[in-house]
């Protein structure tokens, strides 16, 4: 671990990105440039003195965990990222096979978005970032471990993995699911990550084993689903994909497919705005 170069360059990263790429407001009598270090702990999820404490260089070392949070919170390019983890003695996350960070372009994207819902996944559906409306929509999934992180392993093996889908959709949404699973595992054959989860997704469910023995294929792009609300009931959303040139990544935008959609997502904007604060809920 290089402390002093790691606390430079985390100091430099942070006066160089304005507010307003980080999807902050910026107020007129803002007096720096850069953001400020309690705003990138917020961002990051972690403590004021924890980012003081790096940016001294009198830190312990950091995990994987928070160095990916680091990386989100600034917004680093996938070469600002691979240096940050060689300067604090860790070895970047692989380019290829599950990524365990949304690619830097991603984010960018994900903050200009604003108020509609949108998510980056993994090819294996696992949620790398999520902007406000989309967590406010379906939930927090960006903190999930294990097969739990695996949006396919919560649909079939989980009890309350479809709570959020009408009974009615449900046998489309797990043909989609599996038909996903089986592009990718073709793209990733050799690969243990995907072997290893189809095989416990066998073990676990019945509906699944039949449908993945029906061998069909086909890769998530443009849809149309309803979310199943607890507070403003349902919404009919369409949902179109922008999927990274290796098809390791994908941008989930979800937007309403009618007027009562639209009017609901608005409802849902105030009700977050009135149980969160509005910088508290940034991507992850």
């Amino acid at each position: 671990m290089e402390r002093d170069e790691l606390a430079d360059f985390l100091r430099r990263r942070r006066a160089a990105i304005r507010p307003a790429e980080a999807g902050l407001t910026e107020s007129p009598r803002r007096r720096t440039n850069g953001l400020r270090r309690e705003e990138v702990a917020m961002l990051a999820g972690m403590s004021v003195d924890y980012v003081v404490r790096l940016e001294q260089g009198r830190s312990s070392q950091p995990s994987t965990q928070l160095l990916a949070a680091l990386a989100r919170a600034l917004r680093l390019s996938d070469d600002e990222r691979d240096h940050l983890f060689h300067l604090a003695g860790h070895q970047p996350p692989p380019a290829d096979g599950v990524a365990s960070l949304a690619r830097a372009g991603l984010i960018r994207m994900l903050d200009l978005l604003g108020d509609t819902p949108a998510m980056v996944l993994s090819d294996l559906g696992e949620a790398l970032a999520q902007n406000r409306m989309s967590m406010l929509l379906a939930g927090d999934h960006t903190g999930l471990t294990g097969d739990r992180r695996y949006l396919v392993h919560r649909w079939f093996v989980e009890a309350d993995g479809r709570d959020g889908c009408p009974p009615e959709d449900r046998d489309h949404q797990s043909r989609q699911a599996v038909a996903d699973l089986r592009a990718v595992a073709g793209r990733r054959a050799t690969d243990p990550v995907v072997t290893g989860l189809v095989e416990r997704l066998q073990q676990a469910s019945a509906e699944f084993r039949e449908l993945w023995s029906d061998h069909e294929v086909a890769v998530r792009r443009a849809d149309q689903k309803t979310v199943l609300h607890a507070k403003v009931g349902p919404m009919l959303m369409d949902c179109e994909t922008l999927m990274t040139p290796d098809q390791g990544q994908v941008l989930l935008v979800l937007t309403p497919a009618d007027a009562q959609t639209r009017d609901r997502l608005d409802l849902l904007r105030v009700l977050g705005t009135q149980e969160f604060p509005a910088d508290s809920s940034q991507s992850s």
